[in-house]
């Protein structure tokens, strides 16, 4: 491999020390590329085509120099010749290909893919302006286009373009790819990204209102346009549809290229759906079969229904898609043909509505057509399969048992140690070597420092270290004056009642309160929020607006703000975790359980030394389960209690509210007038109304306990020792989390590719 000074002298015919910094940035860029274009591809005989809404990649460029082996080469030439390679990977934008930990997780698994060796690409499309960049003003969401490519760019084009049929016109699709690097692998893969020919930005009017009805000039423009009208779920049909007619005939085309007649398609391609979103490649690839291939069509969906795999990522019913068949019918009226045959097939042999693919109101159920038309159904934690399997999907595992399994989530460790906390990944090397960047189970080795004093001093170091570089990058970046001598609380992740940011708000209430009556902490708390709302979600927002009134209220409090700050930190994004995550103490999981599918924020603050506070949901239960119950910090309602409840309508907030004194102080302080004059009223009296008279998702059941488990943490923080101790039991068992071990199990028990 060529030295890069040599190929920036070849290139630029200038040294590293003439260049400026973006200069560099686009060498390296270049410089990856090329390496990367002389890179085999696999052919082995069966390929996977993983398609997914989102694609959450983050920035390519360290996790690309990482995977090639030279990143500490490159950073030390560049040290040599003055330059700094951390504000060279500022310059970088962040694609803007997702939202959350559907699109993180997407992003882990394809790097895992190529780590492994396997014929396996991620299909997605190349979203021009992503979800959206937020801002704040006046204690507000406020969102903008995320304008992220540009002309030196990781995108690289082809010349592979397919005819997408839709009810009133054709579009033609073109094929961007981006290469996607194993770890020390000779070979790699491609995320196949599509996109229509010209994407108008005209369109977009104030923030990221735009015309829904120009198909033709915005189909990319936007991830998840806001589908609270007609014209946004009519976009969403056709986004939805763009992507897996474009996957289908990617899938075939490259079959029929390594030898498949069709007839055996189901030996040469398998399709993972991640999600309800790609759920209309089954219909699609039905059609290609049947209508261009001359298949007969009980051959074609025997065909289908054994080369495709449907993950499910989520038992709330407002995430299993169900789209009026009327919609289907003005986007797509070819593939609703097909739907409706095979929901005949379905009723011919299953009676019960509950299983049926288009329901008494005309409404086609993506995840029933997923779970009857393919071979395999899988949750992603170990509690969340066995909630879909004795309750949500219960009716569907008494016909299918041995379609149902596990596929516990996982993250890329390369990423979340080696390049976002290089302190503690360069440490680890130093007690236990680098196996664990290949074998994950490797950091067990850990466990034979747990009580070693001076491993926890150097523990403790390497965190103050970690809160320093946050402190300068929140400074520059977010305008946020960080203390580096508090204890970091912090819950990043999308804003979403289940996820109960509004609980840990309150809890910032209880503690505002508890220091004003002079029940001083011992410590300073930072408690730090980072996270969207989806711009129809107008409950999240709220909660958004509360956290950040208090914000204001509270770290402009002298009396208070020396022992609480709160923030928000403003467009969260993969490269503000990356320097979060190394950072915090105490991992905040406090979803209510049987309500988080899995989770991969909880192992990432595992994996770099944060204790969890959770709840017994998703992956949290594994975690408990690896790291011991002693080592993490659980609290509330079980998962069959809560189901219980629903069940039977046996929660009412109110009641709540009314036997509790703390509760009722807390969710008063909503209206305090201290607050509102900070705030817009309405939002905040929408949310006290909401959290007193419906609260769907029960943030009053378990606040006194959530209250009394982060009292327990943040006293136990204060004896380091014991603290470190567990800091190294959940850091040794975390290997169990890698996203290498998740595909090598997706591949053994479902995919069958060669590695």
């Amino acid at each position: 491999m060529i030295k890069f000074n040599q190929f920036v002298a070849s290139k630029a015919n200038k040294t590293l020390d003439q260049l400026t910094d973006r200069e560099i940035y686009v060498q390296l860029l270049n410089y990856v590329k090329e390496i990367s274009a002389n890179k085999a591809k696999n052919t082995g005989k069966r390929k996977v085509y993983y398609i997914s809404a989102e694609f959450l990649i983050g920035k390519l460029l360290s996790n690309n120099l990482i995977n090639l082996g030279v990143y500490e080469e490159i950073k030390n030439e560049l040290a040599n010749a003055g330059k700094s390679l951390s504000h060279i990977e500022d310059i970088e934008p962040e694609p803007s290909l997702g939202n959350g930990g559907l699109g993180r997780l997407a992003s882990c698994f394809i790097d895992s893919m190529a780590t492994l060796g396997l014929n396996a690409e991620g299909v997605g499309l190349n979203y021009h302006c992503g979800l959206f960049k937020q801002v704040f003003k006046r204690n507000e969401q406020h969102t903008d286009p995320n304008f992220w490519i540009e002309k030196d760019a990781w995108l690289i084009p082809t010349d592979i373009s397919y005819d997408v049929p839709f009810k009133n016109f054709t579009l033609k699709s073109k094929l961007d790819r981006i290469d996607i690097l194993g770890y020390k692998k000779e070979t790699k893969n491609y995320l196949n990204l599509f996109d229509i020919q010209a994407v108008n930005y005209h369109l977009i009017k104030e923030g990221i209102d735009f015309d829904k009805t120009k198909i033709e000039e915005n189909l990319t423009l936007f991830l998840y346009p806001d589908d609270s009208d007609k014209n946004g779920e009519l976009l969403r049909i056709y986004q939805q549809y763009f992507m897996v007619s474009n996957a289908a005939q990617l899938l075939i085309d490259e079959a029929i290229e390594r030898g498949s007649n069709l007839h055996d398609l189901a030996d040469y391609a398998y399709v993972q759906i991640n999600d309800t979103h790609p759920s209309m490649v089954i219909p699609e690839l039905i059609r290609l079969l049947t209508e261009k291939h001359s298949i007969d069509f009980n051959e074609a969906v025997d065909i289908v229904r054994n080369m495709v795999g449907y993950t499910n990522h989520t038992i709330l019913a407002e995430a299993l898609e169900k789209w009026p068949l009327a919609y289907l019918d003005e986007v797509v009226p070819h593939l609703v043909t097909i739907i409706k045959k095979l929901d005949k097939l379905v009723r011919a042999e299953y009676q019960d509505p509950a299983v049926q693919i288009i329901d008494e109101n005309n409404r086609v159920h993506m995840a029933h057509m997923d779970i009857h038309f393919s071979n395999s159904v899988n949750g992603v934690a170990a509690l969340h399969t066995e909630i879909l399997k004795n309750s949500e999907l219960k009716a569907f595992y008494t016909i299918y048992p041995e379609k149902f399994n596990n596929k516990t989530n996982g993250i890329t460790f390369r990423r979340w140690l080696e390049f976002s906390n290089q302190n503690l990944a360069a440490y680890i090397k130093e007690l236990i070597g680098e196996e664990y960047l290949q074998d994950a189970t490797q950091l067990e080795k850990l466990l034979a420092f747990e009580d070693d004093k001076d491993v926890h001093q150097k523990l403790t170091e390497i965190k103050f270290q970690n809160k320093l570089a946050l402190k300068t990058y929140l400074k520059e970046n977010k305008g946020i004056e960080l203390d580096e001598n508090s204890i970091i609380d912090t819950q990043i992740k999308r804003f979403h009642e289940y996820k109960r940011q509004q609980m840990n708000a309150l809890y910032v209430i209880h503690k505002y309160l508890e220091i004003k009556a002079g029940k001083l902490p011992k410590r300073k708390i930072t408690v730090i929020f980072g996270g969207k709302a989806a711009p129809a979600y107008i409950i999240a927002q709220d909660i958004i607006h509360l956290i950040l009134c208090l914000s204001e209220l509270i770290n402009n409090d002298p009396e208070v703000s020396k022992y609480l700050n709160v923030h928000l930190v403003e467009n969260y994004n993969v490269s503000v975790a990356e320097k979060l995550i190394p950072a915090t103490d105490i991992s905040e999981q406090i979803s209510l359980a049987s309500k988080e599918a899995s989770g991969t924020g909880n192992m990432k603050f595992m994996l770099n030394g944060a204790l969890t506070l959770g709840t017994m949901d998703g992956a949290n239960v594994e975690i408990a389960e690896l790291a011991g119950a002693e080592n993490i910090y659980t609290f509330g309602k079980d998962s069959e209690s809560i189901i219980k409840l629903y069940e039977t309508s046996g929660y009412v907030s109110k009641d709540y509210y009314k036997n509790d004194e703390n509760i009722k102080r807390a969710v008063d302080f909503i209206l305090d007038s201290a607050l509102v004059k900070l705030g817009n009223k309405t939002r905040l009296e929408r949310l006290y109304n909401e959290l007193l008279n419906k609260d769907w998702f029960m943030t009053l059941i378990d606040f006194n306990a959530y209250v009394e488990a982060k009292e327990q943490i943040l006293a136990d923080y204060e004896d380091q020792d014991s603290w470190n101790k567990k800091v190294i039991c959940n850091i040794a068992k975390a290997g169990f989390f890698s996203s290498d071990r998740t595909i090598a199990q997706y591949n053994a028990d479902i995919w069958h590719c060669e590695g």
